[in-house]
């Protein structure tokens, strides 16, 4: 084999494992409803393979996708949209039951599979409320919620930077 397709392959295969991966898998509540929102990295155009699933006393349950199969029940609760770097999964009346760690996976069609996940784990009890701030609280660092709230705690006579 000639060495610079050699290169060539290898270097198309580290772009795209590279290019499409989850970054980050967040759960908060929209009235009675479980929004999941998958960030995702996608620097290429390769077009790649998606699933959100729920495991639940050991057993995964898909929930939508193209990897695997919907399971029927979930099928008419759940609503995913996608835009630019980010899925949004939300499951209608989102009960104690449905409790448990759900997963956002990517897979990319390079040889082998790429494959990238994350996983949350929700409990009701604990899921914050969907708006501006509980989701900046959940996306952001410390470090930059303290420099944005600097003005807030100076206007407040706070601190006196």
């Amino acid at each position: 084999m000639n060495p610079a397709i050699g290169i060539a392959l290898l270097l198309s295969v580290l772009q795209m494992s590279r290019g499409q991966r989850v970054t980050s898998l967040t759960a908060c509540l929209v009235n009675q409803n479980l929004r999941l929102d998958c960030r995702h990295e996608n620097t290429t155009n390769v077009p790649f393979q998606h699933e959100f699933s729920l495991t639940r006393e050991k057993k995964k349950h898909v929930l939508s996708g193209t990897l695997g199969v919907p399971e029927h029940a979930y099928r008419s609760r759940v609503q995913v949209s996608n835009q630019p770097n980010i899925k949004v999964l939300t499951l209608a009346n989102f009960t104690h039951k449905d409790e448990g760690i759900y997963r956002c996976e990517l897979q990319a069609p390079t040889q082998p599979p790429t494959t990238s996940f994350r996983n949350v784990s929700v409990l009701r009890d604990k899921l914050v409320r969907c708006g501006g701030i509980s989701l900046l609280l959940q996306n952001t660092s410390w470090l930059l919620l303290l420099l944005l709230s600097l003005p807030l705690l100076r206007a407040v006579d706070f601190c006196s930077l």
